[in-house]
């Protein structure tokens, strides 16, 4: 059986466990949530700009406006938008923020078929699935080649939501997410510019266009995943099949086993781990930027892959900068969507930044997953020296957010374009989603709370 065949199946008949459904509804609020946040960004506001331009039949909503566009220019504008905080959820298994693409391509989709709120979650449970199946598979060669894995891996998961949500045979599912995978791509060389969030945005209307030329009629390699020439050979893969992970597919399901990271700073995900260090080391011991002499963190051999941006010079870089993350971190006391709208003016972080360092640390994540694990070293002006190993941070699968927590990130996110009250109607209709009769209901909430 091809690796397609078997995403098929797996995609139009798979019968979704509760906790998978819970998990999925916790990610689609948070997603919504960074997503009105980040519409007011400037990356998400030119994409939205060209998509109501260019957009066909109004028939799908724009997260943080009132105006509406084609299915795939929504999922566009959505995906983007939801990526351009990097506050979106991430995924250490894909190595990809999963979350951003299959809720971009989730909702105009379930508007289009007029789905429920469950139909929704069942939707975005099989896309994530495909994404943590091929991210065991490709990463993390994949993902050390410069693949973006947001957006490659992304666009086949946010294909397979489509998929569902229009309730698609196994056959086409499976064209489907064929004809995703030629539609696949996304850089890290991006990291740090408009692009990146773009990507998630180009692979959730990849994923919605791939669904529906696929509806349509258009047909594909069955062998486009596992081919001598398909996407897990020519995306250097770790391995050319899918071998035991295919295998556990509908058997364990990885967002409940392996769990989804929540982002309780908006950089990226690499910087959290040295980010809650730092905060506790300063809250501990009540030193003060001026009296640290120097920063030095070990980190495995991926993170510098990824942080590539040692003296940033704009928000966005800053968001991949570990040092400027951690400069922030010591000379403010706290990391949050601000500090990358003003940070770079501040003359203590500034000077902080130069005493930072990044090195890799051999002893630095051999046994955990990449991007997870930090060896971080404060050195003070009085001499002392304070070191910290640290695994994982808030927000991770083994301390994750409490709904207090969730629901105050929402709140905080949503706040940015819409009122108060509109913030706590959209988040009550959220943690009730897979009751709710018409996600379009939710759109049509949003739209209709959006100042003029």
């Amino acid at each position: 059986m091809s690796a397609l065949t078997l995403f098929g199946e797996f995609v139009s008949r798979a019968a979704v466990p509760p906790p998978a459904r819970a998990a999925a509804r916790d990610a689609v609020l948070d997603t919504v949530g960074v997503t009105l946040a980040g519409s007011v960004e400037p990356a998400a506001r030119l994409v939205r700009d060209v998509a109501c331009a260019e957009g066909g039949a109004p028939r799908c909503g724009i997260l943080g406006v009132a105006e509406r566009t084609g299915a795939g220019w929504a999922a566009l504008a959505n995906g983007t938008a939801a990526h351009a905080l990097d506050f979106d959820d991430m995924c250490f298994v894909s190595l990809a923020h999963p979350s951003a693409p299959l809720v971009a391509a989730g909702l105009p989709v379930a508007e289009l078929a007029d789905a429920g709120g469950a139909a929704l979650l069942d939707a975005y449970c099989v896309g994530f699935e495909i994404e943590a199946v091929l991210g065991r598979v490709m990463n993390p060669t994949h993902y050390e080649h410069g693949w973006h894995a947001t957006a490659t891996l992304g666009t086949i998961g946010a294909a397979a939501t489509a998929a569902r949500l229009l309730g698609q045979d196994a056959q086409t599912a499976a064209c489907s997410m064929a004809i995703a995978t030629s539609e696949a791509s996304g850089l890290k060389e991006s990291f740090g510019t408009m692009v990146k969030p773009l990507q998630a945005g180009l692979a959730g209307r990849s994923g919605v266009l791939a669904a529906l030329l696929a509806t349509a009629g258009l047909t594909a390699s069955d062998r486009a995943v596992d081919g001598p020439q398909g996407l897990l050979v020519a995306m250097q893969a770790r391995q050319p099949e899918l071998g035991d992970a295919g295998a556990a597919l509908g058997h364990v399901w990885e967002i409940v086993d392996g769990g989804i990271t929540v982002k309780l700073y908006p950089s990226c995900a690499a910087t959290h781990p040295t980010i809650d260090t730092l905060l506790d080391l300063r809250a501990e011991h009540g030193f003060v930027a001026d009296e640290v002499e120097q920063i030095e963190i070990g980190v495995d051999a991926v993170t510098p892959t990824v942080l590539i941006h040692d003296r940033p010079t704009q928000g966005l870089e800053a968001k991949f900068s570990m040092h400027f993350c951690a400069a922030a971190a010591v000379a403010d006391g706290r990391v949050d969507i601000q500090t990358f709208e003003t940070g770079l003016a501040d003359p203590v972080i500034r000077r902080l930044l130069t005493r930072v360092r990044m090195r890799v640390d051999p002893s630095v994540g051999g046994d955990q997953p990449a991007l997870t694990e930090a060896m971080v070293t404060v050195r003070l002006a009085d001499g002392r020296s304070l070191e910290r190993r640290v695994r994982g941070a808030r927000g991770y699968p083994s301390r994750p957010p409490t709904a207090e927590e969730l629901d105050r990130k929402f709140r905080t996110c949503a706040e940015r374009v819409v009122s108060p009250a509109a913030a706590s109607e959209a988040l009550d209709f959220l943690r009730d989603l897979e009751r709710r009769p018409r996600v379009a209901a939710l759109t049509e909430l949003l739209a209709s709370s959006v100042p003029a």
